[in-house]
């Protein structure tokens, strides 16, 4: 592991299209040889895009492969770049909301975009904040991770296993959360709400941690922009009247933001996540 990131910290010297090129050879070759990940993702952009040809939806599947790689090479770029030359990298619409964020608690909800690590450093780039994260198996590499992600303001990350309070005391002190609201992790604290009409597991927790703490809720999605320039963070407006009562048809309106968002940058959704692995009972399984 050390000698992977030795090498993401050399290879963050180079320039982006270079690496960005490089990270999309090395995903047309994983696209080629990881086959379970493959039928993953072709399995699910059946499901979510069944109007798509087949051979548009590979096209697509592809690219996610290339996209994804990509991301994993630009991280370098992310954990050890200055902070100008990001500054360059990334451009931010309309501008980080930090007014917003100021005035009270603030959810900033990012669904799994392959770039979604460089929303989290536009918002560090310019605040602190929080955020849940999964602890990984290698102990240098978590080490990298937790820098990478604090190395600008401080950054408070909890594990799943630490729950609820200590998020809600930490919003409760100014720190928005930096929340990923669309994995399957099972049944628990989830309902099943159409996810591009497929009944998907679905957490609750933006609409109840919302509700809980009075927070408002804003969209932050992390894009390519074109021609290997960098990349495109967009902060939507706030929601309003959000949750209201109502959590399940909260979170159904959730996933139908995302699905807005997913249809246009199809290839850089996280598609190799099995996102339909939990079924209503007596359904079959599609992986």
């Amino acid at each position: 592991m050390r000698l992977l990131l030795g090498l993401m910290w050399l290879l963050h010297w180079l320039p982006l299209p270079l690496l960005g090129r490089l990270g999309e050879a090395i995903g047309s070759l994983l696209f080629i040889m990881v086959r379970s990940r493959r039928r993953i993702t072709l399995t699910n952009l059946r499901l979510c895009l069944p109007q798509l040809p087949e051979e548009q939806r590979r096209m697509i599947a592809k690219r996610h492969f290339q996209g994804y790689a990509r991301s994993i090479l630009e991280r370098g770029v992310l954990w050890w770049a200055s902070a100008a030359r990001l500054k360059r990298l990334i451009v931010v619409e309309p501008g980080v909301p930090l007014d917003a964020i100021q005035a009270g608690p603030t959810i900033l909800l990012c669904p799994h975009f392959v770039c979604l690590d460089v929303a989290g450093v536009a918002i560090t780039l310019e605040t602190s904040g929080c955020s849940i994260y999964s602890e990984q198996k290698s102990k240098v590499f978590d080490q990298a991770l937790r820098k990478g992600r604090s190395r600008f303001h401080p950054v408070r990350l909890f594990s799943r296993g630490d729950g609820i309070k200590p998020i809600i005391r930490a919003m409760r002190e100014g720190l928005p959360f930096f929340m990923l609201p669309d994995m399957d992790f099972g049944s628990k604290d989830a309902e099943f709400v159409p996810f591009f009409g497929v009944p998907a597991a679905t957490l609750t927790a933006t609409a109840r941690l919302a509700a809980a703490t009075g927070a408002k809720v804003m969209p932050v999605i992390a894009t390519f922009l074109p021609g290997y320039r960098g990349w495109k963070v967009k902060f939507y407006p706030a929601w309003e009247n959000y949750p209201g009562l109502d959590m399940i048809e909260a979170t159904r309106r959730m996933n139908a933001f995302i699905e807005e968002r997913v249809r246009e940058a199809p290839a850089e959704y996280f598609w190799a996540h099995k996102r339909f692995k939990t079924r209503p009972p007596g359904e079959p399984g599609f992986y």
